[in-house]
């Protein structure tokens, strides 16, 4: 008899950086214990430096896309874990055996504003990857 995975949501404002980088790393090391959604409050698009520094950590994020939570057709989700602030403070409803955590993690584009290279930039990216990567892996952990 095989058990159902655990089911989560990872929700951010814009559903293009953090939110992505967190389903990303799920799939990545963690397909085993829990099938997982990225979303967001709104569709900002796939950022393209998100896509790169997962693709350096060996994670390729390119065939998912930004969706809001109406997008997901209604599914059921055991946690959704919010990784910013505007998405925890204006999370949708959820039923309520739905968990919500919130984990806030800092905004790559937001810290990257002022850079003055690409590479500047993909520092801060690559910064707040491998913090949501330790995140993940640490998973079971932070669910209790």
């Amino acid at each position: 008899m095989t058990t159902a995975k655990t089911r989560i949501l990872f929700l951010c404002t814009g559903n293009s950086c953090r939110s992505q980088m967190a389903e990303g790393w799920c799939r990545h090391l963690r397909s085993d214990l829990y099938d997982c959604a990225s979303a967001g409050i709104k569709k900002h698009g796939l950022n393209p430096l998100a896509v790169k520094v997962m693709a350096e950590a060996g994670v390729d994020i390119t065939s998912q896309h930004s969706k809001t939570t109406a997008d997901l057709g209604g599914q059921e989700f055991d946690f959704v874990i919010t990784v910013c602030g505007d998405a925890d403070e204006n999370c949708p409803f959820f039923p309520a055996r739905t968990r919500v955590i919130h984990h806030g993690f800092d905004d790559p584009p937001r810290l990257a504003a002022g850079a003055a290279s690409e590479e500047e930039a993909l520092a801060y990216y690559r910064r707040v990857r491998d913090e949501i990567g330790d995140f993940i892996r640490f998973l079971p952990q932070e669910l209790t």
